[in-house]
């Protein structure tokens, strides 16, 4: 590497965590925002030193790459989403309840910016186009003419995408976040519920409308539907309860799922009348004091980046 590359690299690095949340909004998958990340860089080493001379913002520079990078990452998940077992969900980051913003650009992301899965949800159901002309203009302030260059069309037709999107967003029901003091009270309330075998308290503890998704691509075991209101939540619950055993509740881990409190599964053995506990995390989203949204996330895929121990 030349003392210009090594330059490059050093400037480069700076803006490595302003490109990871870019890329994670758009496509909420942490290898796909990584690669990204990791394509747009090799993208400017590979250019002359007249190419990089004219590159005036090297962050907007950069940011635009990732952007049309993720646009065809979105199209051909599009694809592959039609061949998705279940419900999908947003590849979580899962943080410790004491965490800080630290080396890792991506919790410094959520840890400062909130990326909750209830709004990466609602960016998931917009067109490729809309989500990336939503994103790039709305939360990073990208103008339209570079936008419209990264979808190939007009500029009007760019804020078209971006305010579709925006409507979207504005008609999606995603509450406010609940302090985490308050959700770890909640929280806490149904998995001592759950352990005691207390039916009423549990019951108590969710939302009247409140709903499971569970994500696990076939790999792993979870609701392959949502599970909608208190009774049938309640139900689920019960039966995960009784499949792996009440006593291995204590062992899972309360941690950050997103911004929003959840709990951390790690790997265990089967025992003698439980089955083996496939590696999850689930998170909780409150509403009015209760919990309204449980994300139940099971699939290996999208764990791999998780270490929990019990």
């Amino acid at each position: 590497m030349t003392t210009s590359d090594e330059v490059l690299a050093k400037e480069f690095s700076t803006h490595r965590g302003h490109l990871i949340g870019v890329a994670y909004r758009l496509t909420s998958t942490i290898s796909d925002a990584e690669d990204a990340v990791q394509e747009s860089w090799l993208r400017l080493s590979g250019l002359d030193e007249g190419r990089r001379a004219q590159i005036l913002d090297l962050r907007g520079w950069l940011t635009t790459v990732v952007g049309r990078i993720c646009l065809d990452r979105l199209r051909s998940a599009a694809v592959r989403r039609e061949r998705y077992v279940g419900p999908w969900l947003p590849e979580p980051v899962v943080t410790s309840l004491d965490a800080r913003p630290g080396d890792d650009p991506l919790e410094t992301v959520v840890l400062n910016e909130q990326v909750r899965l209830a709004a990466l949800l609602v960016l998931d159901k917009m067109t490729p186009e809309q989500r990336v002309a939503f994103v790039l203009h709305d939360a990073f302030a990208v103008p339209f003419g570079e936008i419209a260059e990264i979808l190939s069309v007009t500029e009007t037709t760019a804020r078209q995408h971006a305010s579709r999107g925006r409507r979207a967003v504005a008609d999606a029901e995603v509450p406010d976040p609940a302090d985490l003091a308050e959700q770890r009270a909640i929280v806490e309330k149904l998995l001592t519920a759950l352990a005691s075998g207390d039916v009423d308290g549990v019951v108590a503890a969710l939302h009247p409308d409140a709903v499971l998704i569970g994500d696990g691509d076939g790999k792993a075991r979870t609701a392959r539907r949502h599970i909608v209101g208190a009774d049938k939540v309640t139900r689920f619950l019960r039966g995960l309860s009784d499949t792996y055993g009440v006593h291995r509740i204590p062992l899972a881990s309360l941690v950050v799922v997103n911004g929003d409190l959840g709990v951390a599964f790690p790997d265990l053995p089967a025992e003698e009348g439980y089955r083996a506990v496939d590696r999850r995390v689930s998170a909780f989203e409150v509403r009015d004091g209760r919990i309204w949204r449980i994300y139940d996330i099971v699939n290996p895929d999208k764990l791999r980046h998780l270490q929990v121990r019990p």
